[in-house]
């Protein structure tokens, strides 16, 4: 057998383990778990933290004024340091009546301390003695039974982190050739299933929309322990998960994203401002992931191809039966996100825009930007800042 027939066997016993071995990533039926009201609705406060969001403001915001809650609950809008007008925008938004809302600024952040998670400790902080902290994001909107929902799970389950992953924005076709597979790569980094077993290594959050018992993050350090986290979602699921807590993450019916990403550029930089950090900035760690994404995401395409026009039916069927599991892996998703099956063949197209970026990642830190957004740089540890 040649070469490429060897790296195709490869391929496709990487597609089979990750297909039934590799906690059922694939599946997209991980939703909030059985959950009844409590006989005490527990007190929840919101926070809030928001860099230049006037232009979503309008339409998160009162989504979550709106929250239909039994118990007490109320809004800290933290204004990290914004340009444009999102301050006095949420105070006007305020106005409009429902949940009480209390509008903050922290200040620019000490040494150590990324933006996001300076706002969030001082949100934390305003947001006195709440049982439950709601951790959203400003471009995040809630459907009027979201927050009675997401604490119902938590105290019927015993969780102390139930997060959500936001359906993203589906409506450009950049949007949907990148966001579902975006979701789908995640959930391969960090199966649901995995996550959610109380003994399981694996942690995961999403930090669009995050419930946390307030005894569970005090316990876990507060917002200190992860202070200097670029990807502060995972960090903050670690944290929990090792000091003894229960987290739960799946994926939302009742909790939309409304930022958009209508170029490719957006979206770049969506991925690109964390991906080497995900890989702890070891280059090692780059090597084997862009090898991997390209024996699992490219190897399948360039065998099916190359065997046809070659002459070696061998090697076309090793390719094709590893394109086959891929594509089928991928359609759960795009049901999810309403795209269309055909879209499942451009998964490698999609995975090999996705090695681009993390490569360009890893580039980044290397010339001392580190993560770049929204006005700020985060260098790469090590560096000065």
């Amino acid at each position: 057998m040649t070469v490429l027939g060897w790296i195709s066997v490869v391929s496709l016993a990487a597609w089979v383990w990750l297909t039934f071995c590799h906690g059922l990533f694939w599946r997209t039926d991980v939703r909030l778990p059985p959950r009844a009201a409590p006989e005490r609705w527990p007190s929840v406060a919101v926070v809030v933290p928001a860099r230049d969001e006037a232009e979503v403001l309008p339409v998160s915001l009162p989504s979550l004024l709106a929250q239909e809650y039994p118990g007490e609950a109320r809004v800290v809008l933290v204004d990290d340091g914004s340009t444009d007008s999102t301050g006095a925008l949420a105070k006007e938004l305020g106005e409009a009546g429902g949940l009480p809302l209390t509008v903050v600024s922290p200040g620019e952040p000490p040494a150590g301390w990324t933006g996001k998670l300076w706002a969030v400790r001082y949100g934390v902080e305003q947001a006195g003695d709440a049982e439950y902290l709601l951790l959203t994001d400003a471009d995040i909107a809630h459907r009027p039974d979201s927050l009675a929902q997401l604490v119902a799970a938590a105290e019927s389950a015993g969780l102390d982190l139930v997060s959500q992953m936001a359906r993203l924005r589906v409506r450009t076709g950049w949007e949907r050739l990148i966001v579902p597979a975006f979701v789908y790569f995640f959930a391969q980094l960090y199966p649901f299933r995995w996550s959610n077993r109380p003994s399981g290594r694996t942690a995961a959050a999403a930090g669009g929309c995050s419930l946390v018992r307030r005894s569970a993050l005090e316990r876990a350090g507060g917002v200190a322990a992860i202070r200097g986290a670029v990807i502060d979602d995972v960090s903050l699921a670690r944290a929990v998960k090792r000091s003894g807590g229960r987290i739960w993450l799946g994926l939302a019916d009742r909790v939309d994203s409304v930022r958009p990403y209508p170029e490719l550029a957006q979206l770049w930089r969506m991925v690109s401002r964390s991906a080497y950090a995900q890989l702890r900035h070891s280059v090692l760690l780059l090597a084997g992931t862009v090898l991997g994404l390209a024996l699992v995401y490219l190897v399948p395409p360039v065998a099916t191809v190359a065997g046809l026009v070659a002459g070696a039916p061998r090697v076309a069927v090793l390719g094709g039966c590893a394109w086959v599991l891929m594509a089928v892996t991928y359609l759960p998703m795009l049901r999810y996100y309403g795209q269309p099956p055909a879209a499942a063949l451009l998964l490698p197209y999609t995975a090999c825009l996705y090695l681009l970026m993390t490569v360009d990642s890893a580039i980044q830190h290397w010339r001392g930007r580190g993560a770049a957004w929204k006005g700020r740089t985060y260098p790469a540890p090590g560096r000065p800042s």
